[in-house]
């Protein structure tokens, strides 16, 4: 009678095991092009360059809509922001209609909860803010990263004054946009957005490409 096989011993699980997930962490830290080479992620500055001063015109219907659904306070936002949505904009930034939308809660009394609280709730504001007043994904998307970075001090004045700054952005304005009506006018735009990611049934911030 043949001797049996042995399965794969313990150690050998685990020296699998660690390879699979270290194979993991070089995926999320580079991206493959479409000629099978390994890149690093491209940072701002490559994004900056890579996008054209000012936007060839396309007729609105050949673009392909795409929307990142975040939370202004939450590292998951700025994560998703820095590892899919700039490496995918660097590509096809011309090819589509980009939109940030949030997510959170509408509430009965025509509010908004936010799972980080109030200062999330402003934070979201602000960003819808820069989309609204600076429809350019160079502008407000990078004004949105220059904010994320430093998620934990959001809304902070003097954080939002720097990247406003950084990314040629007129903080006035956004204060205006964002006190308007007494705060009603960006609690409006909020509550749309906020609805808007959950008719999609979007539970956590993700990219969304759409037809």
């Amino acid at each position: 009678m043949p001797p049996m096989r042995r399965g794969p011993s313990s150690r050998l699980v685990r020296i699998t095991a660690v390879a699979f997930f270290i194979g993991l962490y070089l995926l999320a830290c580079y991206y493959i092009d479409p000629r099978g080479v390994f890149h690093k992620e491209p940072d701002f500055d490559e994004f900056e360059e890579e996008l054209p001063k000012k936007s060839t015109p396309v007729k609105s219907q050949t673009l392909v809509p795409l929307e990142a659904h975040i939370m202004s306070k939450c590292p998951d936002a700025r994560d998703c922001l820095r590892d899919l949505v700039l490496p995918t904009m660097v590509r096809v930034h011309d090819k589509v209609n980009f939109t940030l939308s949030f997510i959170g809660t509408p509430t009965d009394n025509d509010g908004v909860a936010c799972k980080h609280g109030p200062e999330e709730c402003l934070g979201n504001i602000i960003e819808l803010c820069a989309q609204k007043l600076y429809p350019e994904p160079k502008a407000f998307l990078g004004f949105t990263m220059c904010l994320t970075r430093d998620y934990k001090h959001i809304p902070q004045r003097s954080l939002i004054e720097d990247c406003a700054l950084e990314h040629a952005l007129d903080f006035n304005a956004l204060n205006e946009c964002a006190t308007r009506e007494n705060g009603a006018y960006g609690v409006g735009m909020l509550r749309d957005s906020v609805q808007r990611t959950a008719n999609v049934s979007c539970g956590l911030g993700y990219l969304q490409i759409t037809s």
